[in-house]
């Protein structure tokens, strides 16, 4: 491909293409996220009562808010699961896939990474994270993103021996590409954290209107780097742009995006089947 030229299937005139993503964490009832909004960490072992009952607002309230989002914005998303919450959740998952939207996967439970797991131990996870998403929600899951985004060397493979498309655990190109494996192709999606809630607003503890400003700045600046094409995700975690603040955030962002000369929008599952058509490694 010409270094100017666009993929193959993106509209004519617009390098960028920006997915919308919702992530629906769970935690099993042993576990608790280990960043939260407090700003004292509690003594290694105790616990967290707090950061667990703040990642349960995503399946109670904050999914359903983004939801409404969507549905204002007549966007569609890819909802990457945690099994536990979709076992726990069903009406939910149900609601997600009537609205038109994508189900993914996302681990078993949100503690369990990984690049921590023997092959086994994935397999059994990954595919105990399949079944439940598709018992849920009627819809078999074809793409997947690590907890921490932080695959094992075997993810590739064992993704694509359960028949699944694409992993969102790439970071190290602007455009989705084909991985092969020996039990078949996967794409990876690069997973871009510029307009993502967690960095941006718990972990350096901006205001939520840092969203929408760092999503202007790319997209006012675009035509001043020389990059022909890219991919950039617009994410949300439902326990954390759920929240009322988050959610009027996040929602213009969505219109900024849709109203960018240099944008289109899209997903992952959509730029999944556009990489393998391009077959570009």
């Amino acid at each position: 491909m010409a270094q100017d030229a666009l993929p193959f299937g993106w509209p004519d005139g617009r390098p960028l293409a920006i997915s919308v993503s919702v992530m629906l964490e769970g935690w099993t009832d042993d576990a608790a996220p280990g960043i939260g909004p407090m700003g004292n960490p509690l003594r290694a072992g105790v616990y967290d009562t707090q950061a667990k009952s703040w990642s349960e607002y995503g399946a109670k309230t904050g999914a359903w808010r983004l939801l409404d989002v969507l549905a204002d914005t007549k966007t569609q998303a890819v909802f990457y699961v945690s099994g536990i919450l979709a076992e726990r959740n069903p009406d939910l998952m149900k609601a997600i896939v009537q609205q038109g939207h994508i189900i993914a996967a996302h681990s078993w439970s949100q503690h369990i990474i990984p690049a921590y797991q023997s092959r086994q131990e994935e397999l059994t996870d990954l595919k105990r994270c399949i079944d439940v998403l598709q018992k849920t929600s009627g819809m078999r899951p074809q793409g997947w993103i690590s907890p921490r985004a932080t695959p094992s060397l075997n993810t590739p493979e064992l993704l694509a021996g359960e028949g699944m498309t694409w992993l969102a655990d790439a970071f190290d190109r602007d455009l989705p590409y084909v991985v092969d494996t020996a039990k078949g192709p996967v794409v990876a999606i690069p997973f871009t954290m510029e307009v993502n809630d967690f960095p941006l607003c718990i972990r350096y503890g901006n205001e939520p209107d840092m969203f929408v400003r760092v999503l202007k700045s790319m997209l006012d600046g675009w035509s001043e780097i020389r990059s022909p094409a890219a991919s950039l995700d617009i994410t949300a975690h439902a326990h954390v742009f759920g929240r009322p603040a988050g959610a009027m955030a996040f929602k213009a962002a969505i219109k900024l995006a849709q109203e960018s000369r240099y944008a289109w929008m899209t997903q992952h599952a959509h730029l999944t089947d556009l990489a393998m058509k391009n077959g570009k490694a």
